[in-house]
């Protein structure tokens, strides 16, 4: 008997990009996520169709990304959490993995805020939220600007391109942040579809 193959995670990125800064955000995570070997799809949630609504569905994994405005995601983001209400009281989305990231023109610019607000967002919706897994970067008289995570946060991948900045201007350490990002939920999703796979079946269910 051959043995089975367990099929690569399916991880989609949900996002809403502004001004073209968490859109390069977006691509690096689906870049270390397939590099990592997960099966990707970008998901702008301003233009959602129900193809996509039915990709998120599927996934193994879901990474919530959007711009800080004012201290939190934006509006088009907010449209699209109060959209998934029904998919919320179905219980749909259950036990997927979950991770976020954000951009601000400032360093700080409240990022955790917004963070946050994909963890809970996550936890409402059952889900389990990955973190960065890196230590910060960029805190010491040794450090450098271009460490990753230099803006040192840890629940999620957090970037700052200056205001005035086309998405050219997204700085290479935060797109390398992302990256690890991408990777990171990939190997996670992996890991809990191998153990699902693994499991006998009448505990797959549960898994």
């Amino acid at each position: 008997m051959s043995e089975s193959v367990t099929p690569p995670p399916s991880v989609v990125v949900a996002f809403h990009s502004g001004y073209g800064h968490t859109a390069v955000l977006a691509e690096a995570v689906r870049r270390g996520a397939a590099d990592a070997g997960a099966e990707v799809a970008l998901v702008p949630v301003d233009t959602i169709t129900d193809a996509q609504w039915q990709q998120l569905d599927d996934a193994d994994a879901i990474v919530f990304g959007s711009p800080t405005y004012m201290g939190s995601a934006s509006a088009a983001f907010h449209a699209f959490a109060e959209a998934t209400s029904r998919r919320f009281a179905e219980g749909r989305w259950a036990d997927k993995l979950a991770a976020g990231f954000t951009n601000s023109a400032s360093k700080a610019g409240d990022k955790s805020s917004t963070l946050a607000f994909f963890a809970t967002f996550a936890a409402q919706h059952r889900m389990l939220w990955v973190s960065l897994g890196l230590a910060a970067g960029w805190n010491s008289t040794t450090a450098s600007e271009n460490d990753l995570n230099r803006l040192g946060f840890w629940g999620g991948a957090g970037a700052q391109t200056p205001l005035d900045g086309d998405a050219d201007t997204v700085h290479a350490a935060d797109i390398g942040t992302a990256e690890h990002l991408g990777a990171r939920i990939a190997r996670q999703a992996a890991l809990v579809a191998a153990g699902r796979h693994a499991a006998p079946p009448q505990q797959r269910a549960n898994v």
